[in-house]
């Protein structure tokens, strides 16, 4: 499980399942799995060595968002119909600004004229910690009382594979 992780600097710490000390977790080694941050709480499985200043992770395999407490994140997702929103396509897009200070921001998806609101508690859901201007993203969006809004953030890459499943079903 993911102790913390700040972008800023660039590195957090894992805790084994099984005991022992602290894993090193550097931003490099998320951004080969294809995100720049994790937030807190998230489960990771990894593949870790021992190295001179402790245990490292080497590579991430998997991130599962910590659990969310029961009933719908934000009240504009109180109507969402759960089976409608799994089957709503991840589309890839690029964040256009993010401020966690705040606790929103906004993307554009691919080939879309209209910007998608991402709220803070979306992103957390997701097992994401922040977001930067310019990265890529894949974007589960449904339309809300004030238009777009994000309801599943998750790596780019994402997009591709649904978008490939979905079309072979």
């Amino acid at each position: 499980m993911v102790k913390w992780f700040d972008p800023a600097r660039g590195f957090g710490f894992v805790i084994s399942d099984s005991g022992g000390p602290d894993i090193l977790l550097h931003a490099n080694v998320l951004r080969n799995f294809g995100q720049s941050t994790v937030v807190d709480g998230a489960r990771v499985v990894i593949g870790v060595q021992q190295t001179e200043r402790g245990m490292q992770a080497v590579e991430v395999f998997s991130i599962e968002p910590p659990k969310s407490p029961e009933g719908a994140l934000l009240e504009d997702f109180q109507a969402v119909d759960a089976e409608m929103l799994r089957n709503t396509a991840l589309r890839p897009a690029r964040v256009k600004w993010f401020d966690k200070a705040k606790g929103f921001g906004f993307a554009n998806i691919f080939g879309w004229e209209e910007d998608v609101f991402i709220h803070i508690e979306v992103l957390r859901a997701s097992g994401l910690a922040d977001l930067v201007a310019g990265e890529a993203i894949a974007i589960r969006a449904i339309q809300g009382r004030r238009g777009l809004m994000a309801a599943e953030i998750s790596h780019w890459d994402r997009a591709l594979t649904d978008d490939t499943a979905a079309k072979m079903q």
